[in-house]
């Protein structure tokens, strides 16, 4: 029965070779997108997996409270929390198979062995990490190797770098003035772990340079620190939980404005699980469930548009399967035999249409992953034994769907009235099934085209947006730990670069740095963003002073800086001269951050409020203070040139005068901020890519929906032809239909797009602009003008058959 099932299928397919081939292209493209899907969650689901007891791994996490306010979920804790968890939660000790790790995240040097410098990026990290993580170890004890201050274990990577093939244990790498003793060299780290390092150096070796930092060991010094728990088999979650609760609370006592509550996070949703702020690095791999659904959501809807095809074109050519379907009832067939009948059919066409889908899926694949830097950092859709099953196990899914419509139809037809017409088969009153699948196929597809349309145009709107500042043709250099006198000296000597400023950070591309400020002498404390800037930063940029003028003083250290200069938004919040600009120069706020505790500043300017952070962000208080050597430093160099690739390279070629070891960062102003919004560039991309796979795919369908009817309606067309209709009246005939449901598509399609970006997406962006009408109507002529073509092409092709040709046997 079942090689009956697919031998009768295989003829099928052969002798309808054009619906044939539409139906495994149409379903091997949606196909394609399902693939790379599959393939992008396997490797999120692959994230720490080879820890051999992955299940009882967990993070501690920080949600704090300033002043009554949340302040967000952090990913880091303190110092004092791993101990704390050490010395009082019952259970958490060796002896009952458990572990506490501390690591810290802020050791990024340059190791020097004899003449070889290369920088090193890692971690500070206790003895205990080698119990909790898989970590093997490939020289040196993982019990011991991170004990004693200033021991260091490399990486297999790392230490090649830095000693050859020679054997790195016991030898000295130097790191500043201090030499650190190699104990263990372990294997690389994984691709897929979370945790992203090439060298791990003692904690004790931090907790010596720190011994006069009275912050270090702070309840809420939270900003570097990662805890990992390692709990005991059949641990109860819930009572470990609640003692971290009783140590919060007790520790919160202390604390007169930050709260801080202790949260389990399970190992495998650090990747995939809710956004922390300060994930583990710089740039932890991290995507957020919302995004998988919604890229799963739009992955389905391609493949139900390609599922459509096939059931449109399966019912259309229904006359011609009744007589098959009436037979194999007529012999002692069943609706069930009916019905595997037609599955194997649509699963046969799914399997072919795998084959075409798999060396999509090659192409894409590439596209996918330079879509974004994040990509390439986080997944590597390569294929394994485990993602096989899932495309084959993904393929018959889908040929079971595309199949389920077809084989409940046909099951239905009995023998006696096999030759009955497909259009009593309703959706609605006066609405056939066919109809009602391309309404829907055609809402979707003008709903994926004018999304596109719209969010480019708004991305394009950001990009462009007015921050406030000028960022044309400025060069930000990170300078990585230099000094920047030197350079400085050097591009001031270049007359491609017209002017010269320093700052700390850059601001409006999503980085952050601040602390809390008050004024006078009030206990009303709010966060206030800061940049610490140069005399020359405001008129690079062109920030609008509006009262009061630039720095005065040029202060060297930290603690000699006493100048500030506030945006408007600063004086609204403290109201300070009742938000009289003029007012507020020389008056004195307070200014607290992990670093200092409540230095006096006085204001010297106001200038006219700019977007500090991305434009998805409301202004908010900013305050620009003086940068000083012991700041971080970034050179603004402002350029003007006719040959931008060349000017680029002699600045590059100073850069290695300077430095012959970090190779040269830098990145224009715009370029920074498009990268800022790659996330959103890189959703649009896809929903564009989705956008042609869908119009595509339903292009394909329309395509032979209108041969089929074309063809079984060159009787009727002849016979008009006879009586004197003229072709145009006959394309009008026989398209008139298809018309009449893409303007039903249009009619649902276009408000809901409208609907969906006013109501939820641009709620997110208070500075976006309103949707135009004419980026609604784009996708639409778009859509009609393939219409018409394809249409046009079909009805034309009838209207100028030969009426005696086609009559000539009636």
């Amino acid at each position: 029965m079942i090689g009956s099932y697919f031998k009768t299928s295989g003829r099928n397919l052969m002798r309808n070779k054009l619906f044939s081939a539409i139906n495994i292209v149409g379903l091997a493209i949606s196909m394609s997108v399902g693939l790379l899907l599959i393939a992008f969650v396997l490797d999120l689901r692959s994230y720490d997996r080879f820890n051999k007891n992955g299940e009882r791994i967990y993070r501690i996490t920080n949600v704090t409270t300033t002043k009554g306010e949340q302040g967000g979920k952090f990913g880091t804790t303190s110092i004092k929390t791993g101990k704390l968890i050490r010395e009082k939660v019952i259970g958490i000790d060796r002896f009952a198979g458990a572990e506490v790790a501390i690591m810290r995240n802020d050791f990024s040097q340059d190791a020097r062995v004899g003449s070889t410098v290369i920088p090193i990026k890692g971690y500070w990290a206790d003895p205990s990490l080698f119990r909790i993580f898989t970590f093997p170890m490939l020289e040196g004890n993982p019990e011991t190797a991170l004990k004693d201050p200033y021991s260091i274990v490399l990486t297999e990577t790392a230490a090649k770098k830095l000693f050859g093939n020679e054997s790195a244990i016991g030898k000295a790498v130097r790191f500043d003035t201090l030499n650190y003793q190699v104990t263990g060299v372990m294997k690389d780290v994984p691709f897929f772990s979370h945790i992203k390092f090439e060298a791990l150096v003692s904690l004790s070796t931090a907790e010596q340079l720190n011994r006069n930092d009275k912050n270090f060991e702070k309840w809420t010094s939270m900003w570097s620190n990662y805890v990992y728990l390692l709990l005991p088999e059949n641990a109860d979650v819930a009572s470990i939980q609640s003692q971290l609760d009783a140590i919060a609370k007790e520790e919160n006592l202390a604390e007169e404005n930050t709260k801080i509550q202790l949260e389990l996070l399970p190992l495998y949703k650090i990747v995939v699980g809710e956004e922390l702020r300060r994930p583990m690095g710089p740039v932890g791999p991290h995507v957020p469930p919302i995004v998988l659904w919604i890229l799963g959501g739009l992955a389905l809807v391609v493949i139900l548009s390609a599922c459509f095809n096939y059931t449109n074109l399966s019912i259309a050519r229904s006359m011609r399967r009744f007589k098959e379907v009436g037979l194999r009832k007529a012999v002692g067939a069943g609706k069930r035999q009916v019905q595997l009948q037609f599955l194997a059919e649509a699963i046969m066409i799914s399997l072919a249409s795998l084959l075409l889908a798999y060396f999509l899926f090659l192409v894409l694949r590439p596209q996918l992953i330079n879509m974004a830097p994040e990509m390439q950092r986080t997944v590597k859709l390569d294929l394994t034994p485990s993602m096989v099953v899932a495309f084959i196990v993904f393929s018959v899914t889908v040929g079971v769907i595309a199949g389920f419509m077809p084989a409940l139809f046909f099951s239905k037809v009995s023998a006696i009235n096999a030759l009955r017409n497909v259009s009593s088969v309703k959706v609605f009153q006066h609405l056939s099934l066919r109809r009602a699948l391309v309404v829907i196929q055609y809402t979707v597809t003008l709903i994926f085209i004018t999304a596109t349309a719209v969010g480019y145009v708004q991305y394009k709107n950001i990009l462009a947006f007015d921050l406030g500042f000028n960022t044309e043709n400025i060069l930000n250099i990170n300078l990585q730990g230099n000094k920047p006198d030197a350079f400085l000296k050097e591009l001031s000597e270049m007359p491609e670069v017209t002017a010269l400023s320093r700052s700390m950070i850059i601001t409006s591309v999503g980085n952050a740095w601040g602390g809390h400020m008050k004024y006078k002498d009030s206990r009303d404390s709010a966060l206030v963003l800061t940049n610490n800037v140069d005399e020359n930063y405001l008129s690079l940029h062109g920030y609008k002073l509006i009262a009061g003028g630039n720095f005065i003083a040029r202060p060297t250290t930290s603690e000699a800086v006493s100048e500030v200069i506030v945006n408007q938004t600063f004086l609204k919040r403290f109201n300070i001269g009742n938000n009289d600009p003029e007012k507020a120069i020389g008056q004195e706020i307070t200014f607290s951050n992990f670093k200092v505790n409540g230095r006096r500043m006085t204001i010297v300017g106001v200038m006219k409020d700019f977007h500090y952070g991305k434009v998805d962000n409301l202004i908010g208080p900013v305050a620009f203070m003086s940068w000083t050597p012991e700041d971080r430093a970034i050179i603004n160099a402002k350029i003007q040139s006719t040959d931008m690739p060349a000017t680029m390279a002699k600045i590059e070629s100073t850069w290695k005068k300077i430095d012959r070891v970090h190779p040269f960062s830098a990145e224009f102003y715009d370029e920074a901020i498009e990268e800022a919004y790659s996330e959103f560039s890189a959703m649009i991309k896809i929903i564009g890519f989705l956008s042609f796979l869908a119009i595509s795919i339903a292009s394909m369908g329309l395509f032979g929906m209108v041969a089929f009817t074309t063809e079984t309606r060159l009787k009727e067309i002849s016979i008009r032809k006879v009586m004197g209709a003229s072709s145009g009246n006959l394309v009008y005939l026989l398209s008139r239909g298809f018309l009449i449901q893409l303007s039903l598509s249009a009619l649902i399609a276009l408000p809901v797009t409208y609907l969906f970006f006013e109501n939820v997406v641009l709620t997110n962006f208070p500075y976006h602009t309103p949707v135009q009408i004419v980026e609604l109507f784009v996708g639409l002529l778009a859509v009609l003008l393939i219409a018409f073509i394809l249409i046009g092409s079909q009805t034309m092709k009838a209207a100028k058959s030969n009426p005696a040709e086609i009559l000539k046997s009636e």
